[in-house]
């Protein structure tokens, strides 16, 4: 008799998923929107013909379409727009015998068969209410024929007939589908959320519960709260009427906070031994060392987290755990904590790769110690250091001779191995280096041209070496060849500028195509030297050298062209002929 009415006890059990299943629209978690949208639908009488309901698994899909249901068909609604469970519709639906509701699940009925079976269902009428509603679960698990059988009914149903699909796999239902229905996306319900409910749960089934463990709980869910409400289950068979944290973390094997937390302590300290003997003793527990590093990973997460109040309420742990990691994130740099997830998010990138795993975390820790070191060292290579002016610095007349490979490098090289110029009256100008720039010059002639008309023997006429004048010419060559303007750099590099008379200079080509290039831009050189040798009297032009043209070398195709048609002026006539194009 005793077994008897043990058998009969345990059968009345129900699990706690089924038994707090919501049964109104309040009373269903973290889908606020959601309901708010669906109850303003009922309220003006903008019900769809059908609804898609998105989501991953236990965020209240098919409970939230089966309230729908029972809502829709309810005599009495209230003025919240919720199921009165007083009238005939709602006795009906609680007791299971509507037949107002028709369910079919699609991962076991998904071929055309069965949707024709369905199609032939929608056309009778309701006998009790105004609706008849249409729950196909996992619909994406419907085959191809069966979608194609089922589009014109979803397109164009009786007045009386409402479909909700829901689905895990939004992505694959063919968009025709999609296109007939509105479509709600389920959250995943915070942890909050979830934390809170079972705390409620727990209340009514007169059970002491932790704030700490249910937290765990709530993550361990992942967002889903039938998966919490499973574990809230297994740990109530577990722990009886009082579920605590340390009972938690030993049944469902999770690493306890405090470990996180000495780990770090232990890292701050740099104490490696003492990193090594933490991670033994995990692993003697029997944790998996892949998710100890992302879990530690996690943490490093929430420490950044907790640095600024503004990302404080990211941190979805219980106010006690939260003060922890309060604590410990104000002894840590923010520098720091990014560094050691860089480590963490490497190792964890390496360790499926890594044939001794064990070493790979156990890198990762001492590196975690010696974060203070190596930023220290990296502060020591970036401290800042004096930079001279070109002109203050001493360059020495004798000593070893770096050769440069190019003869460009060479004559740059001679020039720097000799002694500053002395020839300069204006002990207040100052020689400028190769941060050139031209847009500057330009703004300055323009500046001095709207002034007026100035005669050029009142502006500054100082002297200078032809030392001072090679150095700036190089200097605006390596200008122009930054700029892009190749031409022009190989003309004023190949030679020194060739001096006629006081003050006027030639800059020396090889051909007739140069001096087309050269002309335009040759104000800007003037410019250049004039303001930087402080004398507005040096003029410079541009000059053919005096080289038979077999010696020239030809810069571009253009050039070769013209010195062989001056040969033979046939090739007029042969690139006439054949529309002849000449590559540069």
């Amino acid at each position: 008799m005793l077994q008897k009415a043990k058998f009969v006890l345990m059968s009345d059990y129900v699990v706690s998923a089924r038994k707090y299943r919501p049964n109104t629209f309040e009373t269903i978690v973290g889908q606020v929107s959601i309901t708010s949208t669906l109850r303003n639908a009922i309220k003006n009488d903008h019900v769809a013909q059908a609804f898609l309901f998105c989501g991953t698994r236990g965020v209240g899909k098919t409970t939230c379409a089966r309230i729908l249901a029972k809502t829709i068909n309810c005599f009495n609604p209230t003025e919240k727009i919720e199921a009165c469970d007083t009238c005939e519709s709602c006795e009906s639906f609680n007791s299971g015998a509507s037949l107002n509701v028709y369910e079919l699940d699609a991962a076991s009925n998904n071929g055309v068969d069965e949707i024709r079976s369905l199609i032939d269902q929608v056309r009778i009428a309701p006998q009790l209410g105004s609706h008849k509603v249409y729950i196909i679960d996992e619909v994406h698990m419907l085959s191809k024929p069966a979608f194609n059988a089922f589009l014109k009914t979803l397109e164009e149903p009786p007045k009386h007939a409402i479909f909700i699909l829901a689905t895990t796999e939004k992505h694959k239902i063919i968009p025709t589908i999609l296109s007939r229905c509105q479509i709600f996306d389920f959250n995943r319900i915070k942890v909050m959320d979830i934390a809170d409910h079972l705390a409620n749960i727990a209340t009514k089934e007169g059970i002491t519960a932790d704030k700490n463990a249910l937290h765990v709980i709530a993550q361990k869910a992942d967002g889903a709260l039938r998966d919490a409400l499973s574990i809230f289950d297994q740990i109530v068979s577990f722990s009886g009427d009082e579920i605590t944290y340390e009972g938690v973390i030993e049944n469902l094997n999770i690493l306890d906070y405090d470990y996180y937390f000495k780990i770090i302590d232990t890292t701050l300290e740099e104490d490696i031994p003492g990193v090594l003997l933490l991670l033994n003793e995990i692993l003697g527990k029997g944790f998996d060392s892949h998710n100890f590093l992302v879990g530690l990973a996690n943490h490093y997460r929430d420490l950044l987290v907790c640095k600024d109040v503004r990302t404080a309420p990211l941190l979805e742990v219980s106010e006690s755990v939260q003060q922890k990691y309060v604590s410990q994130a104000k002894s840590i740099e923010g520098n720091n904590l990014i560094r050691a997830l860089g480590v963490l998010s490497s190792a964890d990138v390496q360790y499926k790769a890594s044939k001794n795993q064990r070493l790979l975390v156990e890198m990762a820790l001492m590196q975690l110690c010696s974060l203070n070191q190596e930023l220290d060292k990296k502060k020591n290579l970036t401290d800042p250091v004096e930079i001279i002016p070109f002109s203050q610095i001493k360059l020495r007349k004798k000593g070893p001779k770096i050769k440069l490979k190019s003869e460009i490098g060479n004559q740059i090289e001679s020039d720097l191995q000799k002694p500053q110029p002395t020839k300069v009256p204006k002990a207040s100008r100052k020689i400028k280096t190769s941060n050139l720039s031209i847009k500057k010059l330009i703004e300055k002639k323009e500046e001095i041209a709207a002034q007026g008309v100035v005669d050029s023997n009142s502006m500054p006429q100082d002297s200078y070496s032809i030392d001072d004048l090679k150095m700036y010419w190089r200097r605006f060559a390596f200008e122009m060849k930054t700029k892009g303007k190749e031409t022009f750099y190989n003309a004023m590099i190949k030679r020194d500028p060739k001096q006629q008379e006081i003050n006027e200079f030639a800059l020396l080509v090889d051909n007739q195509i140069q001096i087309d290039y050269i002309k335009p831009q040759l104000s800007e050189l003037v410019d250049y030297m004039r303001t930087e040798l402080n004398n507005y009297q040096i003029e410079i032009k541009i000059e053919l050298t005096n080289k038979p043209e077999e010696q020239l070398k030809f810069q571009t195709g253009k050039d070769k062209f013209a010195a062989l048609a001056r040969k033979n002026p046939n090739l007029h006539a042969l690139k006439s002929t054949f529309n002849l194009d000449i590559e540069y």
